[in-house]
C-alpha cells in the first residue's frame, strides 16, 4: 500500500513539473490501487470532476492557460455538477490566454475610458484609479498582470486604508466593476473581487415630522416679515411636503409640466434620469393656483424662484424647537401619511417615481404598513354592523 501512495506522490509532482492533465495523473495513480479516492478526500468521478468525499460537494479540477485549478462547483448532484463544469470550462477556454497579461492600471483606463456618467461621477472614479496606481499592494504596484491579482490583494488594498463606509464600498464597487470589465472582454474568467464583502451602514435615524408639525413649519416661514424670500421658501417647502417629491425634482420644474385640466403634474426624476407622472392632489391644487394667480406664465418659466429652503427649513424648526427636519423629511412625511390613509403600496410608490411594483416603499416604511394593518384588523368582529 506504501508503494501505492509513493507512485501516487510522484506522478503528482510529475504532473507539477511537465503541467501534466491531474486526470490523467490521478487516473493512473487510481488505477494501481483499489480506490478512486485520494488521501485529500477528493473521489474522481469524471474528467476534470471530482466529489469531495466528507460532503458530498463536487469540484472542477483542471489546468486553464497553465495553472492548476480547483472550483467548487457549489452543488451534491452530479448531473448539475457536469452540466456547471462544462459551463466553467467553456467560459475559460472564450478567455484569450494573450489579454490576461494586461496590466491592472491598463486595464483601469481602459475601464475608465467606456464609462458614460456625469463628470463627478467619473472624477471621483479616476481617484480611486490613480491610488490603485500608486498603492496596489504588489511589488509592481498597478503595472501587476490581471491574471496575477487575487482576491487577497483586493481585500489587503482595501484594509490600507481608514475609509469610512461609504468610501469603502465605493472602492470595493470601482475595483469590481473593473474586473466585471475584464471578464466581459474575455480577459478574466473569475472576478477576484467578486467575494469581497460590502460595509453594511449604520442604520440612520430618519426624523419625520407629523402633518401638524409640518404646517406649522410653513406658517413660521412665511411669517418672517424681514426676509425677502420667506413667501418663496414657504411655498417650496409646501409644495414639497404636498406633493411628495424631492428638492431636485422640484427646482426643474416648469409651467408646461403642470396641466390643470388633466389634472397631472410631469416630474423628471433626477436619481434615475427618467420622468413620472402625479396627480394635482386636492390638498396641493390651492398651493399651485395661489402661486400661478391670475396671469399665464411662460411654459418654459420654474415654477418656483429658488433652489432650495433648506436654511428657512433649519430656521423654522430652531424657532419651533423641532428636531432638525430636512428636504427629505417633507418627502416621508407624504409617503407615510399616504399609507396612514389607506393609500395601497403600489400607488404610492407609482407616485414616488418607483418602478420596481412598491418594494422598496415595503422595505422602508414596513413600519408604518404594520401600525396601520393593526388599526385596520380592528374593525374585523363579530358584532354585527349597526
Amino acid at each position: 500500500m506504501r508503494s501505492i501512495y509513493n507512485q501516487r506522490f510522484a506522478m503528482q509532482k510529475m504532473a507539477q513539473k511537465n503541467f501534466l492533465d491531474t486526470d490523467f495523473v490521478y487516473g493512473y495513480a487510481d488505477h494501481m490501487g483499489k480506490s478512486n479516492a485520494r488521501s485529500d478526500g477528493m473521489e474522481r468521478v469524471a474528467d476534470n470532476l471530482y466529489r469531495y468525499v466528507p460532503t458530498g460537494g463536487y469540484y472542477g479540477i483542471f489546468r486553464s492557460h497553465g495553472k492548476l485549478v480547483k472550483k467548487s462547483l457549489k452543488s451534491t448532484h452530479l448531473p448539475e455538477a457536469k452540466r456547471l463544469l462544462r459551463d466553467e470550462l467553456d467560459k475559460r477556454d472564450r478567455v484569450d490566454a494573450r489579454a490576461g497579461k494586461m496590466t491592472l492600471s491598463a486595464l483601469c483606463k481602459d475601464y475608465l475610458d467606456g464609462l458614460s456618467q456625469s463628470p463627478k461621477t467619473i472624477a471621483q472614479k479616476r481617484q480611486i484609479a490613480d491610488r490603485i496606481e500608486a498603492e496596489w499592494p504588489h511589488p509592481s504596484r498597478a503595472e501587476c498582470q490581471i491574471r496575477d491579482v487575487k482576491p487577497a490583494d483586493v481585500s489587503k488594498w482595501l484594509a490600507s486604508y481608514d475609509f469610512g463606509v461609504s468610501s469603502y464600498n465605493a472602492h470595493l464597487w470601482f475595483i469590481r466593476g473593473v474586473f466585471d470589465h475584464a471578464i466581459a472582454n474575455h480577459r478574466l474568467a473569475e472576478n477576484p473581487a467578486a467575494k469581497v464583502k460590502a460595509k453594511k451602514r449604520a442604520k440612520p435615524i430618519r426624523r419625520t415630522p407629523s402633518f401638524e408639525q409640518f404646517q406649522n413649519i410653513v406658517q413660521s416661514v412665511r411669517q418672517q416679515p424681514l426676509n425677502a424670500r420667506s413667501e418663496a421658501s414657504a411655498d417650496f417647502i409646501e409644495f414639497m411636503g404636498l406633493a411628495g417629491v424631492g428638492n431636485a425634482e422640484i427646482r426643474n420644474l416648469k409651467w408646461a409640466d403642470i396641466d390643470f385640466e388633466t389634472g397631472s403634474i410631469t416630474v423628471f426624476r433626477q436619481k434615475t434620469r427618467s420622468g413620472y407622472v402625479i396627480p394635482i392632489f386636492p390638498q396641493l391644487r390651492p398651493l399651485l393656483e395661489k402661486i400661478k394667480g391670475d396671469r399665464v406664465p411662460h411654459p418654459d418659466e420654474g415654477v418656483f424662484s429658488i433652489h432650495d429652503a433648506k436654511k428657512a427649513l433649519a430656521a423654522a424648526c430652531e424657532r419651533l424647537e423641532y428636531p432638525h427636519f430636512d428636504h427629505r423629511s417633507l418627502r416621508r412625511m407624504f409617503v407615510t401619511r399616504a399609507l396612514q390613509r389607506g393609500v395601497d403600496v403600489k400607488t404610492v410608490s407609482s407616485w414616488q417615481g418607483h418602478k420596481d411594483g412598491g418594494r422598496l416603499i415595503l422595505a422602508t416604511y414596513s413600519h408604518v404598513i404594520d401600525s396601520h394593518s393593526a388599526k385596520m384588523a380592528e374593525l374585523l368582529s363579530i358584532d354585527e354592523e349597526e
